[in-house]
């Protein structure tokens, strides 16, 4: 018996190096990743399109800007907490780096209308950059520059120091896909259906191919 486990402790010893590996391999991938805070108007909208792009690992709606702690949703769209509709996107800098989401973000919304976003209007929806670091303040006045020489005019798109984000309540996150019904003035619709139906209404993609043309960003429908 003594005999058998001598020979199993090589083995035994072997699988709890490898687990060891394998356990700190998960926090150190996870570190890797960088996020991007980002406010485009309807915070759904953001969320939908950045979750298709390759490279994001998640798109969570929420709040940011403002002096209210853990704002509901309610209070924000009421006003006064100073809050903007904001989603922060996690992304793998090895695929898509952040320069590129500035990009495409700048070619999702309607750079030229700081009072709002399409069809949604006021303070909440004020479209705006949160630099999370100074490289990333660099690489945002480096995209706002480059956007307003495309479009050949200054963009309205604020630039915004570092900010706590707040997640928006468990209804609102990935509204764009959910199968969960709910009832609209058209009926009982899937959040899904209803939202499709509420970006045609609100013309934001419309809006974004009369400003921005061929350079709109990939998942604007053409």
């Amino acid at each position: 018996m003594m005999e058998r486990l001598s020979a199993l402790k090589p083995l035994m010893l072997g699988i709890a190096i490898v687990a060891g590996f394998a356990l700190r391999a998960g926090p150190l991938h996870a570190a890797e990743s960088e996020q991007a805070l980002l406010a485009g108007g309807c915070f759904w909208c953001v969320e939908a399109d950045f979750e298709k792009l390759p490279g994001v690992i998640e798109a969570v709606s929420g709040f940011a800007g403002g002096s209210v702690e853990n704002p509901t949703y309610r209070q924000v769209v009421r006003g006064g907490t100073g809050h903007i509709e904001t989603v922060r996107i996690t992304f793998d800098p090895d695929r898509i780096g952040y320069d590129d989401i500035l990009h495409t973000f700048l070619r999702s919304i309607d750079p030229f209308d700081d009072g709002g976003q399409f069809c949604d209007r006021g303070h909440t929806y004020t479209p705006a950059i949160f630099a999370l670091s100074d490289r990333q303040k660099v690489q945002a006045e480096a995209a706002l520059a480059e956007a307003a020489e495309d479009l050949g005019r200054n963009t309205r798109v604020s630039l915004r120091d570092t900010a706590v984000f707040y997640a928006a309540d468990a209804y609102h996150q990935d509204y764009y896909k959910s199968q969960d019904l709910i009832l609209t003035r058209f009926g009982p619709q899937t959040k899904a259906a209803a939202y499709e139906k509420y970006r045609a209404a609100c013309g934001r993609d419309d809006r974004i191919r009369r400003i921005w043309g061929a350079q709109a960003a990939p998942f604007i429908g053409g």
